[in-house]
C-alpha cells in the first residue's frame, strides 16, 4: 500500500496524482480522515494512561498517609473505562484504516502517459519484423486441429470451459518452452530458480496486492482458506514476507546486487466478467502455465531496473524469432499494485491482433509495504524494499503466436533453433 504519510502531509499531490488512475478524492480524504482520528485517539488515551499514572501515585502516597481514596480511586475508573472505550474505538478505526488504504492502488510514476484505458497505451518500440506469406494463415484453434495438439471439447468435460487439454506434440513443446525460459533465465541473466507451492495464505494474496480488491477473480478454497495462485509473483515476493536482506542470514541489496528469483507455476484466474472477450481456444484460459521473474530491489535503482527486466523477457521472444511490441501503460491500464509497466504483445497473423504474453512492472515499495519486506542500507538503516515482476512469459499466447508465425505451406510449424535442442525435433507435423 502507499505510505499514509503522503496523503497526511502531502494530500493535493497525492489526490491529483491518484486521479490519474481514477482514484476518487473523497477516497483519499476518507484515509486522511481516518488517519487523523487515529492519531487523536492514541494522543487522547496516553494523555489518559498518563493522567490514571499519576492519580495512581497519588492515592498510594494519600493511602500511606492515612488520607480518604475514595474519590481518588472514583477518577481513575472513569480514567480506565475512557480508555477502554477509546481502545476499542481505535481498533475500528484502524480497521477501518487499514481496509482503505487496500483498496487504494499505487501511485504512478509521473512520466507514464495518462488515460482511462488501453487506447492511451504508448507503443515504445516494435522487434522484429512480419511479412505475409504467399499461402493463408489460419488462426490458432484450426492449426491445432490440424496438428492434433488441442482438445477443448474434452477438457470442458473434464473441468469447464476455458480448462483446455494440450496433447503430444503440443504438450512436449509446452514443456521444452518452460525449459528454455528457466534456463535463459538462471544461465545468462542471473536468476535463482524456485519451485513454489501452487496455493497459498490470505496474507500472502494481501501481501501482493490481489487481495482484497480482485477476491473475485481467484478461485478461493473455504475451508482451508487457501487460494490458487493467479500467477507466481504471489509465492515467491511472498517468500521474503517479514524480512530482511541484511547480508547476513539473507542477501545484501544494494544499487548493484538486487536478488533475482525466477519460478514455473501453473496459474489459475476466474477472469470473472471476461464472457465474451477473446475467449476462443487459447487466448484467454483459467488454468495455464508460466515463467515468472521477480527482482527485489535498491529503492534508487527500481525503475533502472525495470528496463533491464523487460530486456529480459524480451530475450525470451527474440531467442524464438518472433514479432513484438513494447508497449508503455497508461495510468488507467496499469496493475493495481504498479507505479509503471510495459506490456509485451506478440503479433498473431491468425487472429490479426496483438497478445499480451508479459506485463513487466515496478512496485517501488507499495507490495514491500504490505508484505513488511526490507533490507538493511548502506547507512545501517532498515528500510523498505522494491519490488518488481514480469512475467518471462505466459504460455497460452507464446503459444498461439509461434504457432501462426511459423505456419509453414505444408502445414508444420517449424520451430526456432533455440527450441529444437529442448522439443527434439526441427518441427510439428500434421496428424494423419
Amino acid at each position: 500500500m502507499i505510505d499514509i504519510k503522503k496523503i497526511r502531509d502531502d494530500f493535493e499531490a497525492t489526490a491529483a496524482a491518484l486521479a490519474r488512475r481514477g482514484v476518487e478524492k473523497d477516497t483519499i480524504q476518507k484515509a486522511k480522515d481516518l488517519d487523523a482520528r487515529r492519531r487523536s485517539l492514541i494522543a487522547e488515551t496516553e494523555t489518559l494512561k498518563s493522567r490514571r499514572n499519576s492519580a495512581s501515585k497519588e492515592i498510594g502516597a494519600k493511602a500511606k498517609a492515612g488520607e480518604d481514596v475514595s474519590a481518588a480511586k472514583a477518577e481513575v475508573r472513569v480514567i480506565g473505562d475512557r480508555i477502554a472505550a477509546i481502545d476499542g474505538e481505535l481498533a475500528q478505526t484502524e480497521t477501518e484504516l487499514r481496509e482503505t488504504m487496500l483498496m487504494i492502488p499505487n501511485i504512478p510514476a509521473p512520466e507514464i502517459p495518462t488515460g482511462p484505458d488501453s487506447s492511451c497505451n504508448k507503443v515504445v518500440r516494435l522487434v522484429g519484423e512480419w511479412h505475409d506469406p504467399s499461402y493463408p494463415i489460419p488462426d490458432h484453434t484450426v492449426i491445432g486441429e490440424r496438428l492434433g495438439i488441442f482438445d477443448f471439447p474434452r477438457g470442458v468435460k473434464l473441468t469447464g470451459t476455458g480448462f483446455p487439454i494440450i496433447l503430444g506434440q503440443g504438450a512436449k513443446l509446452q514443456r521444452a518452452l518452460i525449459q528454455y525460459m528457466l534456463d535463459v533465465h538462471c544461465q545468462q541473466q542471473g536468476y535463482t530458480e524456485m519451485l513454489p507451492p501452487f496455493v497459498v495464505n490470505s496474507d500472502s494474496m494481501t501481501g501482493t496486492g490481489q487481495l482484497p480488491k480482485f477476491a473475485e477473480d481467484l478461485y478461493h478454497c473455504q475451508i482451508d482458506d487457501f487460494w490458487l495462485i493467479p500467477t507466481a509473483e504471489v509465492p515467491v515476493t511472498n517468500y521474503y514476507r517479514d524480512d530482511v536482506f541484511d547480508g547476513v542470514k539473507l542477501p545484501k541489496i544494494t544499487p548493484e546486487s538486487p536478488v533475482k528469483l525466477t519460478a514455473y507455476t501453473p496459474c489459475f484466474r476466474r477472469e470473472a466478467g471476461s464472457a465474451g472477450k477473446m475467449t476462443r481456444g487459447m487466448l484467454r484460459v483459467h488454468q495455464f502455465d508460466k515463467v515468472e521473474m521477480v527482482n527485489f530491489v535498491h529503492p534508487s535503482t527500481s525503475f533502472q531496473q525495470l528496463e533491464t527486466l523487460v530486456k529480459e523477457a524480451e530475450a525470451i521472444l527474440t531467442g524464438l524469432g518472433l514479432h513484438f511490441r513494447v508497449l508503455q501503460l497508461c495510468s488507467g491500464d496499469m496493475g493495481f499494485s504498479a507505479a509503471k509497466c510495459y506490456d509485451l504483445e506478440l503479433w498473431a497473423p491468425g487472429e490479426q491482433q496483438w497478445l499480451e504474453v508479459s506485463s513487466c512492472s515496478c512496485f517501488t515499495d507499495y507490495q514491500a509495504r504490505r508484505l513488511n519486506c526490507r533490507f538493511k542500507d548502506a547507512d545501517g538503516k532498515t528500510k523498505l524494499v522494491h519490488t518488481l515482476n514480469g512475467s518471462g512469459v505466459a504460455l497460452p499466447r507464446l503459444m498461439v503466436a509461434l504457432l501462426e508465425q511459423h505456419l509453414q505451406a505444408d502445414g508444420s510449424v517449424l520451430l526456432p533453433e533455440a527450441i529444437r535442442p529442448y522439443f527434439g525435433a526441427d518441427r510439428l507435423v500434421p496428424v494423419k
